[in-house]
């Protein structure tokens, strides 16, 4: 076999199809949480505390800044001053422990659904196939009608 040929073979197996479609997916779902997020979370919380919080201005220098450069992160981090930005990193985590809650949920959803085929199946089977002892007695049981006849 060919080498194009084996990787053409890998490539359209299914499972290779489905990660693709789960990393595009993935990537889509990433963004949509970050808006959530910055757009939808941090206002209402911004509201609550009562004033304006913004992650993203929330840093160390680490460095000696020049004079002239704003003291924002993106400007620091342009004129290639060190930042401890740990406020980009709380908005990751924020980010993160949302769309692993949103995975949960969304997994907890198809087990059930699974679950709940899995237990109609069984009772399709239970309906259409008796069991073995339940055909060995109707079998006993023809076997003896037949004798008293």
């Amino acid at each position: 076999m060919s080498m194009v040929s084996e990787f053409k073979e890998f490539a359209l197996k299914g499972n290779v199809m489905d990660l693709a479609v789960g990393v595009i997916i993935g990537g889509a779902f990433a963004t949509i949480t970050k808006s959530l997020v910055e757009d939808v979370i941090m206002p209402i919380v911004a509201f609550i505390v009562g004033g304006e919080i913004n992650f993203k201005n929330m840093f160390l220098i680490l460095g000696d800044a020049p004079e002239g450069v704003a003291r924002t992160n993106d400007a620091l981090k342009a004129a290639g001053i060190p930042v401890l930005a740990y406020g980009s990193f709380i908005t990751v985590l924020i980010n993160f422990l949302i769309l692993a809650f949103i995975i949960f949920i969304m997994v907890k959803m198809v087990n059930r659904l699974r679950r709940a085929d899995e237990v109609e199946e069984a009772i399709e089977e239970a309906i259409e196939e008796p069991s073995e002892e339940v055909q060995l007695l109707r079998e006993i049981s023809a076997k003896l009608g037949n004798i008293n006849k």
